[in-house]
């Protein structure tokens, strides 16, 4: 998936529109270093949007969780 910029974009607007939480901009970021310097966009810039990892509750140790999948 792709998110194409407007003009004021900034990393955790992206994130609330495209993730519905800006709590991911570190996901947006992580999947576009070439842009880590950039605070504000302009319009026209094509970022990469990638799938959210499955997140687990909490409750099971990470080896416990992976083996019930």
């Amino acid at each position: 998936m792709a998110y194409t910029t407007k003009s004021g974009d900034t990393w955790d607007m992206i994130a609330k529109e495209v993730y519905g939480d800006e709590y991911h901009a570190d996901v947006l970021m992580a999947a576009n270093p070439q842009h880590i310097d950039t605070f504000i966009f302009g319009s026209g810039v094509v970022l990469a949007t990638p799938e959210l990892e499955e997140e687990r509750d909490g409750l099971q140790p990470p080896w416990k969780f992976e083996a019930s999948l």
